[in-house]
């Protein structure tokens, strides 16, 4: 079956249950969920109404904030609105987008204009999410059902993981922080994870992206309902450091497919 427009409303006949690899709009945003749940057949990854919340970085830092997970301080700018009162530097991102398309890292007042047009350009509401820059270590952490993976901690040139630094191959180091030294912290952030799982209605897998100050405070970015599958993404990383081969890791996903 090729999808030549967003909607599903038939699949080949002896499905049993869908693998889902599609990566923003439709894909993540609750639509293929939805249409998935009129036809009855179970899919991998959360369902429409969590795909609906993650999708939407406003929306899931409101929740998350109510379940008292810690995100970085931000403010929505509407369309129209040009300044923010947060103080350099700031991470602008379009707000409903995934694969950190139209984001921009600001470090100087010239750098402003050009990061609010990217990020415009991507949201068809002309909104705009202004978050600070948290500083330190970049980690993430993989959920399958009630579990948290092993932390994975990237080391991205300049300490920006941008687009190219995900997906040129060779440009960002992968590590495993299972230092003694860090197992409060990786426990701590196993914690959190588990916790923005639930608080947003994931189910099956998600992968929750995390900033770690140097003073050892951790803070949630985002959640990733749909992780990728490529020779540069993290689950399987992770999943490999657990013991689950790739072909069990897929296995795994699909035991928790569902419906609904």
């Amino acid at each position: 079956l090729v999808l030549d427009e967003d909607r599903i409303d038939r699949l080949p006949e002896g499905v049993e249950a869908v693998f889902l690899a599609l990566h923003g709009g439709y894909g993540e945003n609750g639509g293929v969920q939805a249409d998935l749940d009129k036809l009855g057949v179970p899919y991998t990854g959360p369902g429409a109404a969590a795909s609906r919340i993650t999708i939407d970085k406003i929306a899931t830092k409101r929740v998350l904030e109510a379940a008292g997970v810690p995100t970085a301080p931000y403010e929505v700018l509407p369309r129209g609105t040009d300044a923010t009162s947060l103080p350099l530097p700031v991470v602008v991102k379009p707000p409903r987008d995934r694969s950190s398309v139209g984001i921009s890292k600001v470090t100087e007042p010239g750098q402003w204009a050009a990061a609010l047009k990217a990020a415009r350009e991507i949201d068809p509401l002309g909104e705009v999410l202004v978050e600070a820059y948290i500083p330190g270590r970049e980690w993430t952490v993989g959920v399958i059902g009630q579990e948290a993976l092993p932390v994975v901690e990237i080391q991205a040139p300049n300490g920006w993981y941008g687009f190219q630094e995900k997906y040129t191959k060779g440009v960002t180091t992968y590590v495993f922080p299972d230092s003694v030294a860090d197992a409060p912290l990786v426990a701590k952030c196993q914690m959190l994870a588990l916790l923005a799982f639930k608080a947003v209605g994931c189910r099956g897998v998600s992968r929750i992206d995390f900033r770690v100050t140097p003073e050892g405070e951790p803070y949630v970015l985002e959640i990733n309902t749909i992780p990728g599958f490529t020779a540069t993404s993290l689950l399987p990383k992770a999943a490999a450091k657990r013991g689950l081969s790739f072909s069990a890791l897929c296995v795994r996903l699909l035991e928790t497919a569902a419906c609904g």
